[in-house]
Parts: C-alpha cells; sequence; structure tokens
C-alpha cells in the first residue's frame, strides 16, 4: 500500500520571521526554496499560501504563521542581487486571508526595513561593504514595482543592531532606528499623475462625484477628503471595519478610482487586485486620541490621515502610502498639499489610527511636470523568531 495524501510528511523550508515597521512576514532566502518554488508560479503561492494559512474560512490563520490581517499576511523572497550597485532584490508577496491568492503587484514599505537587516544577517551584502560598527546602506532592488531602495542599517560589534529607543507608533516596544529612502519613487516616467492632473472629478455610483488626488509614487493611491465621504480623519479602526457599508464604499471608491488611474479597465477586475491601488482619506489636523489612548493635539501635527488596506483600515499606515503622502504633501494644489496646509513642505507629520509618523520627499518640477527624487522615513525591524518553517510536503 502506498501512503494515502493525508500521510505525506512535513517538509522543513529555513525562515526568519521578521517585524519590519508596523507589519510582520515570514522571510525567506530564495535559494533556500524547494526548487519548484524559486521560480514565480503556482507552486511558489501555494506553498507560501500554506506556509502563512490561507485560504482561512475562519480568517484566523490559525494553522500557518499569518496574523489575520492585512499587516501580518506578509511573504519575503531575498536574493543576491544580479544587478550592478544593488546588493539584494526583494520580492514581495502579499497573501489573501480568505481566499487562495498571493498579490504581487505591490511593495511592502515596512518589511523594507527588515530586508537590510536580513540581507546583512544572511551574508547577502558584501562582506567588505560591512563595518563591524557603524551603518551600512543596504541597496535593495524592490522587484515588484522596480525600484532602488536603501535601507541603512545600524551594526555595533559585527552584527546588526536591533534593539534601541527610537520609538514607533504602532510598534509597542522601542527598537534601532533605520532609515529608509525610497529612491525615485514615481515610476520616472513623468506619470506620477496618471491623468494628468493634481486634482480629479472621480465619479463613483451611489456617492456622486468626489474631488481626487491619484498618485502613483511608493504605491499607487487614491486620496479623497474625509470630509467629502461624512467623516473627520480621526476614526480609529473600529469605527470602519465593523460597518460593512463603509468598507462597500471604500471598495467602490477604490475600485473606480483603479480606473482612472489605469490599473484595470474594468472596474470589476479591482476584486481580484486587492493589494494595490490604496484608498485614503485625508483631513486637516484636529485633536485626536490613538487606538492605544494617547492623546495627540493639533498641533503635532501637519495632517490626518487614515487609509484603508486590503479591505480593512489599517491600523497605522502603510510604509508605501507613507511615500505617496509625503509626496503629495510636498507638491503644491494636492488634496494631501491641501489638508497640510499648502506651501511645499520637505517633510509632514501626519495622524494615523495609531499615532503619527514623519515622512519627507524631494520633489522637483521638470517641464509642467513633477518628479519625485526620493521619499523618506525610519523604520525599525527585529527578528522575531528564526529557523524552519513547516508545511505538508503534499501542499504545492
Amino acid at each position: 500500500m502506498g501512503m494515502t495524501m493525508s500521510q505525506v510528511p512535513q517538509i522543513r523550508i529555513p525562515a526568519t520571521y521578521m517585524r519590519g515597521g508596523t507589519s510582520k512576514g515570514v522571510f525567506f532566502r530564495l535559494t533556500d526554496l524547494p526548487e519548484v518554488a524559486q521560480l514565480a508560479g503556482e507552486a511558489r503561492d501555494k506553498l507560501l499560501l500554506r506556509v502563512i494559512g490561507s485560504p482561512d474560512p475562519y480568517g484566523k490563520q490559525t494553522d500557518g504563521m499569518g496574523g489575520a490581517t492585512s499587516s501580518t499576511s506578509k511573504t519575503v523572497i531575498v536574493s543576491k542581487s544580479e544587478l550592478p550597485d544593488h546588493d539584494v532584490d526583494y520580492l514581495f508577496g502579499q497573501v489573501a486571508i480568505d481566499k487562495a491568492f498571493v498579490d504581487w503587484s505591490g511593495n511592502c514599505g515596512n518589511l523594507t526595513a527588515a530586508v537590510g537587516a536580513f540581507a546583512i544577517s544572511n551574508e547577502l551584502v558584501e562582506a567588505a561593504r560591512v563595518p563591524e560598527n557603524g551603518s551600512v546602506a543596504v541597496r535593495i532592488w524592490q522587484a515588484n514595482i522596480r525600484k532602488s531602495i536603501i535601507v541603512n542599517v545600524p551594526m555595533r560589534d559585527g552584527v546588526v543592531q536591533e534593539t534601541g529607543d527610537f520609538e514607533l507608533d504602532g510598534v509597542t516596544f522601542p527598537a534601532a532606528e533605520m532609515q529608509v529612502e525610497f529612491m525615485d519613487p514615481a515610476d520616472g516616467e513623468g506619470s506620477m499623475f496618471p491623468t494628468g492632473n493634481l486634482v480629479d472629478d472621480l465619479d463613483v455610483p451611489g456617492l456622486g462625484t468626489l474631488k481626487a488626488t491619484l498618485i502613483n509614487a511608493g504605491i499607487p493611491t487614491i486620496f479623497i477628503n474625509a470630509e467629502d465621504v461624512s467623516y473627520t480623519g480621526c476614526e480609529l479602526q473600529d469605527a470602519i471595519n465593523g460597518d460593512d457599508s463603509a468598507l462597500a464604499m471604500f471598495e467602490t471608491i477604490r475600485a473606480h478610482g483603479a480606473v482612472k488611474m489605469g490599473l484595470i479597465a474594468d472596474f470589476k477586475e479591482a476584486a481580484g487586485r486587492q493589494h494595490t491601488p490604496k484608498v485614503a482619506f485625508v483631513a486637516k489636523p484636529s485633536a485626536y486620541t490613538s487606538s492605544s489612548g494617547k492623546s495627540f493635539a493639533a498641533s503635532d501635527i501637519d495632517l490626518s490621515v487614515r487609509a484603508l488596506s486590503m479591505g480593512k483600515l489599517h491600523h497605522a499606515m502603510m510604509g508605501t502610502a507613507a511615500v505617496a503622502i509625503g509626496t503629495a504633501a510636498a507638491i503644491p494644489g494636492t488634496l494631501v498639499n491641501l489638508a497640510a496646509g499648502g506651501g511645499c513642505p520637505s517633510s509632514v507629520v501626519f495622524g494615523h489610527p495609531s499615532g503619527t509618523l514623519k515622512v519627507g520627499a524631494e520633489v522637483v518640477e521638470v517641464d509642467g511636470q513633477w518628479q519625485a527624487r526620493k521619499a523618506l522615513m525610519s523604520r525599525s525591524a527585529r527578528v522575531l523568531m528564526e529557523g524552519w518553517v513547516r508545511i505538508p510536503g503534499d501542499s504545492f
């Protein structure tokens, strides 16, 4: 008698479970994956789904490494880069929770910081570039969006420094600060604003016409004014995530914005493209209380932003959307810029459900087109666990 399906033993794959910014995910070296999963395709997707514990109709990912939120249902594959002036290639897979789907269409800005640390710890960065003490600029090629990102990783006594006193709202414990530089965060083709407008009229069935800033920087993002959809910009997750009609409204806005941005041909395609674009709403600064109960005054921030990721209001802010915020804020006349009081700010502090975040951008106007040279923000990263992840041998 041969083995039945249910008796196929588990296999183990070297993996590292890491926090990066306000996200966490399972990190793999490309060469550690089973050969069939070293190439993009169905086997790789199935393997990562099983690692994370999706699809889970219970929405809990109990039988996997996922944490049942968009911020914790993430996978990363890192390899030595073949490109000149780059150390590693970083491929990000956003794993759906309740369906069998891995979205490869965008980056995770938060996990980028962890990629820098992972690259050094796994000896994927040339040893000559890594000092015993000080800082090393890890040069990352973000393979999903084909962009360069630099993570400045602190070193102490020959190892990555993970502990420190840098506080990041949305992360409970302090850690070491890592400055992340997103180079040329738009696509560099002059289509940072795919419609050619800083503000568009977006027609949304059931809502009428909304003012929207449609920007492709960091990640394609649709910004609307909070007040136009009857919000204040001070909302916490429960105000929206428990309201099915609100979630449906934001998904409708996202779908129609995606068509206007040229990302999809028909709004019905948005269901199969959950990771991009993002939808966010902005408001002028006002006092609010964060999810941890901390009070913020209007004077603590330049504007308020709330963003949705994978169909839910995010607990803090996606790193990629923070790039979009910083870039749009620096360009006079966008909805983000107007909420922040206009002008040409080189950095802004925005309020999000977990607190505040500072993000900077360098923008220039060339022949009447705005271009972003880089966006900057501080993150932190930490290894939570390392070893092997196990999955049934017949799951891919």
